[in-house]
């Protein structure tokens, strides 16, 4: 097993968080489980003060194997907060945990729950309260991997523009770590 190094990405290397999310989407049998943004959106938001991009990198080759990103949505009519009924006040200490994308070549290290333990640890130290993320209903290996981190489902409604999606939260409040299984 390689070993990994896990942070959070300058702005310089936006183009390699792109880079993967492009080549993850290119291989995905079923693209429908894997919503893309777009450059332009991705790229906004983390020059903004509202998202981040995290990265893990390969220690012996030097690749980026893998991304992370989250957003703060405030009071946008999006944030999933809406779906869970929270308070006004309480909309702004929700975290989207937004796009998560392993080349296939690094799979099987953990890295989509390394990269996301990083950004819990980073949103926690904000005051972020409600850690939200969608995922389709049949990607079990995602689902498994929130679920197994303390996210429950909530609902499941058609996000993006029509898109089936398990919404998920974890209360940093009242989080317990919980393992499930993929059928």
């Amino acid at each position: 097993m390689s070993n990994f190094v896990i942070r959070r990405a300058e702005k310089e290397e936006i183009p390699e968080i792109l880079t993967i999310i492009h080549q993850v989407w290119e291989q995905m049998e079923k693209k429908e489980w894997f919503f893309v943004d777009g450059d332009e959106v991705t790229e906004e938001l983390l020059l903004s003060d509202r998202g981040t991009g995290y990265l893990a990198w390969e220690e012996d080759s030097g690749r980026a194997a893998g991304i992370f990103t989250t957003e703060i949505p405030g009071m946008a009519e999006y944030n999933l907060g809406r779906d869970l009924g929270l308070k006004e006040e309480e909309l702004l200490l929700v975290a989207h945990m937004d796009s998560s994308a392993v080349l296939p070549e690094f799979r099987g290290n953990h890295l989509q729950y390394r990269l996301m333990q990083a950004a819990e640890a980073d949103l926690k130290k904000k005051g972020i309260r409600y850690l939200m993320c969608t995922v389709h209903p049949e990607n079990c290996y995602s689902l498994w991997n929130v679920q197994k981190q303390g996210y429950h489902v909530v609902a499941t409604k058609e996000k993006y523009g029509g898109k089936l999606r398990n919404i998920l939260v974890k209360d940093l409040m009242d989080s317990k770590e919980e393992s499930v299984f993929c059928d």
